[in-house]
């Protein structure tokens, strides 16, 4: 049985993707930090349905804790064949009012922690000449979004981090891609009032929100064999939005 670890997944994309995964017949690693009820809530659905699940709470931006957690997967576990950076936060803040500590704080769940996790899993994907790397992106990594130049930096450098390294281990049989989600039903966009809500819907071509499950599916495919000729690419689920 083929596992995946999914680093966020206990809410939003991250537990999406858990449950496709799942469905799909994968042994689920699910990493949380801070909501452990809602991490223990989906493993017991997992299991009730069939699965075979377990949980992780780390602090992926603590370099130990991220080393400890990984530890014990490889002791209890195995080989990890999946790996989906998701742990990310948002910052809605204009430039001018953000600081030092908020741009740290961004960069630490949505860069670092995926430099720890990749790290850790990386030599033993390389020894076994296979391995896929999924890194969640965003759209405004892309094209950049007003009030949030720290998370779009934050993703841009992911998208980055994502085409350098899938050229240094493409020859050792490991994927490495990027899924670049657009505006997503997930709880981010609590930020956004009703009207900018509303005008974000306005400039997508399929006039409607994405759901958790639109990037589930596409983390999916890229973790199928059937994608094993795409390496370095962004995959963009914005139901057309592109600028």
């Amino acid at each position: 049985m083929k596992k995946v670890l999914i680093t966020g997944g206990a809410k939003g994309i991250g537990a999406a993707c858990c449950r496709a995964f799942s469905n799909a017949g994968y042994f689920v690693l699910i990493n949380y930090f801070k909501s452990k009820k809602e991490a223990e809530k989906l493993k017991e659905e997992i299991i009730k349905n069939g699965g075979v699940c377990e949980i992780f709470c780390a602090d992926l931006t603590n370099f130990e804790e991220t080393e400890k957690m990984f530890l014990k997967i490889e002791k209890e576990f195995g080989f990890v064949d999946v790996l989906i950076n998701n742990a990310a936060v948002s910052q809605y803040k204009l430039f001018s009012d953000s600081n030092l500590k908020d741009w740290k704080n961004v960069f630490n769940v949505n860069l670092f922690a995926m430099f720890f996790c990749t790290k850790k899993v990386l030599a033993s994907m390389i020894k076994q000449k296979r391995g896929k790397i999924i890194n969640i992106s965003s759209i405004w990594g892309e094209v950049g979004a007003s009030f949030e130049v720290a998370y779009s930096s934050s993703k841009a450098a992911v998208i980055g981090f994502t085409k350098a390294l899938a050229k240094e281990v493409a020859l050792s049989g490991i994927n490495v891609n990027c899924i670049a989600p657009g505006v997503i039903k997930t709880d981010m966009l609590k930020e956004l009032n009703e009207k900018e809500l509303n005008e974000l819907i306005k400039k997508i071509p399929s006039e409607k929100i994405g759901v958790p499950e639109d990037v589930a599916n596409a983390a999916l495919f890229l973790a199928d064999e059937k994608s094993s000729y795409i390496n370095g690419e962004v995959l963009n689920i914005g139901g057309g939005f592109c600028k």
